[in-house]
């Protein structure tokens, strides 16, 4: 444990601030409205820097109560953020948050607190640190295990520029289990670079964390002769700064090297080339200050581990982790009961069809495997886990080894199933190609959040899959257009195919629609007549099915009368049904919540020119350009995706082609 004493930090009453802050504090006001600049925490005490910790607190508690966002992992690092913001100085120094949802103090902190009620909404500050809204974001985040990587980068850079800006990582929140994690590391290691990584650990990522690595990381934080050993550690730093000789450092640092190989379990980081101290207490303001000043004059990679508890200062998101996550708003700030009862006559949402379905399937069927790359909640798949755990595997944050874990269980005869959201599942695409697909291996792909997702950004949009996965040869690429044809679908993939297969569904509530207790194989590759019509043909896949419906609708007063097929297929494409629309069909849209390229709109124009059936065709599609965060019906707006918008773009498009 790093200890400070009083009379070294010199501390002032905790009632007073400095004269040099750009207002005076009255009883009325806080400290943090006193601040303007970071430059501004570097002339504060201890006492003060933990009382602006718990003014933050409060603050994001009132902003996701009000908006909604990530939670817990915020609440987690307050004091965390706050030491580093006092002992750095960022734009100049670089903090990198890996995945970023734990930025918000970082945020309030770095000129933007007036701003945050804007947090998420269509026009606001996105979720997430990005570059291009402050130079206090080091770099864009949004996906796990990134920083070390990208720290190593901006290390790398400054060395060669004789830059001397430090250079921090804070991973956490599960992040350290993801493979490339560990390549950073190894790579830094060898590098020497000035890095300073942070071990957030909460042991939780949006559930519990999982896997070895836990169980070490809380051995270290348990191991009583290692936290004891650890002062004559501290004591060693202390030393070498203070004007030993080369000689005299050396041999303390082998002291120092001798205590952790022997008592460190593992001595983990170590072996890949990162100094290990701790681990302190995140929550401890004095020990984190001085903790850190102690790194900042320590050269090439250093680890410090603090342990800290996810949702810190709200007793409901400390009780429950993995609910508190993320929130939509709504909540008493005190108890954290909702403040509007919730909708109990919404349909279903998409991820809990699919998971109850699952279920009933594997209970009967003892080949079939659930796999998880941290999501238990996230894709319903707690489902599975609480009725047979046996069958059921977290993975943690770690896509690409989920992928090849499922096709060595394919290649022994069971059906795994691996539940992933669609901008998680690109993190895994060589492993998809290589592991299953080339081997033909029956492992079934069930692609959560496909489309757009709303207020988390282009970072979670599942924008892109129907485009990559086309490029697969034989994978099976299929999506419902409502909940039943899920449930069907699932059945279809774990039954008729032999070899992978893809379902991707949305993010959200379905139509709706009565669910039958029996399963029904659907033929693959055949589409399904959802409207009679002729002279325009609208082909969709998914969800879209119902826009195209809204479409045909507002067309046929004006005597336009469409047909609307649902594709349900985009591999294998039903070539047949395209063929039997040219011949009563004068014009062709389609319509798909993916990028307008490589997607069903770019299959159908293949045919139709493969073939040479002289068909105009127009795509309804996501645009070639990352769609920022927001209210979906605001997004959809702003994309030309809403029904009116869709609709004149067919119209305009029909009654040109009739000229």
């Amino acid at each position: 444990m790093v200890i400070v004493s009083k009379s070294t930090m010199n501390p002032k009453p905790e009632n007073t601030m400095p004269d040099s802050l750009p207002v005076t504090i009255s009883q009325q006001m806080t400290l943090l409205s006193a601040i303007r600049s970071t430059d501004d925490l570097k002339k504060l005490t201890i006492a003060e820097l933990q009382t602006l910790a718990d003014e933050c607190r409060k603050e994001v508690i009132k902003i996701v109560s009000l908006n909604g966002g990530h939670f817990a992992s915020s609440l987690g690092v307050v004091e965390l953020t706050v030491a580093l913001h006092h002992v750095y100085s960022t734009p100049h120094d670089k903090i990198i948050w890996d995945v970023g949802h734990q930025a918000y103090v970082h945020k309030i902190l770095t000129e933007r607190r007036e701003r945050m009620q804007t947090n998420r909404q269509f026009g606001g500050l996105a979720g997430f640190p990005k570059r291009s809204e402050s130079a206090h974001d080091a770099f864009g985040v949004g996906h796990a295990s990134t920083s070390i990587s990208a720290a190593a980068g901006i290390a790398v850079a400054s060395d060669l520029a004789g830059g001397d800006e430090k250079v921090i990582a804070v991973i956490g929140d599960g992040s350290m289990t993801g493979g490339m994690a560990f390549e950073a590391m190894n790579h830094l290691g060898d590098l020497k670079s000035d890095v300073l990584v942070i071990l957030n650990d909460n042991q939780m990522a949006i559930s519990s964390n999982t896997g070895a690595l836990r169980h070490h990381l809380v051995n270290i934080s348990l191991n009583k002769t290692y936290n004891r050993a650890r002062k004559l550690v501290w004591k060693s730093l202390s030393l070498l700064n203070n004007g030993l000789g080369d000689k005299a450092k050396k041999a303390v640092r082998k002291i120092e090297d001798g205590v952790k190989a022997a008592l460190t379990p593992g001595a983990f980081f170590e072996a890949l080339g990162l100094r290990y101290f701790g681990p302190i207490d995140g929550h401890n303001m004095e020990q984190l200050v001085k903790a850190l000043k102690e790194m900042q004059t320590l050269p090439n990679p250093k680890l410090l581990h603090v342990i800290t508890t996810k949702g810190k200062g709200f007793k409901p998101a400390e009780e429950n982790q993995s609910k508190w996550h993320a929130h939509n708003g709504g909540f008493d700030t005190t108890t954290g009961k909702l403040l509007k009862t919730a909708d109990t006559s919404l349909p279903p949402k998409y991820q809990e069809v699919f998971g109850e379905a699952l279920v009933e399937l594997a209970l009967k069927d003892s080949t079939i495997t659930a796999i998880t790359a941290a999501m238990p909640s996230g894709t319903s798949l707690d489902l599975f886990q609480n009725a047979i755990p046996n069958r059921f595997y977290d993975v943690g944050i770690a896509e690409a080894h989920a992928v090849t874990f499922a096709a060595g269980l394919a290649t022994q005869g069971f059906k795994p199933v691996f539940a992933v959201y669609s901008t998680f599942l690109q993190r895994a695409y060589d492993q998809l190609i290589h592991d299953v697909a080339l081997q033909n291996l029956h492992v079934v792909f069930a692609i959560d959040r496909a489309g757009l997702v709303g207020e988390d950004g282009p970072t979670h949009h599942g924008a892109f899959d129907l485009s990559w996965l086309h490029a697969v040869p034989g994978l099976v690429i299929m999506a419902p257009a409502d909940e039943q044809e899920l449930r069907d679908m699932l059945y279809t993939a774990l039954y008729e195919v032999k070899g992978p297969v893809a379902i991707r569904y949305p993010r959200g509530n379905g139509t709706g629609i009565t669910l039958h207790k029996k399963f029904t194989s659907l033929p693959i590759g055949k589409a399904v007549m959802a409207r009679e019509g002729s002279g325009l043909a609208l082909l969709c896949m998914g969800t879209m099915t119902g826009k195209a419906l809204e479409v045909a609708t507002i067309l046929e007063k004006e005597e336009i009368n469409a047909t609307v097929v649902n594709m349900r297929f985009l591999k294998p494409l039903d070539t047949e049904v395209i063929e039997e629309l040219a011949s009563r069909s004068t014009h062709f849209v389609v319509l798909e919540e993916n990028s307008a390229i490589g997607g069903l709109g770019s299959a159908v124009i293949d045919h139709i020119n493969s073939k040479g059936l002289n068909r105009p065709v127009l795509k309804i599609a996501l645009p070639d350009a990352f769609v920022t965060h927001g209210n979906m019906n605001a997004l959809y707006k702003e994309i030309g995706f809403d029904t009116p918008t869709m609709t004149e773009k067919i119209r305009q498009f029909y009654k040109e082609g009739q000229k």
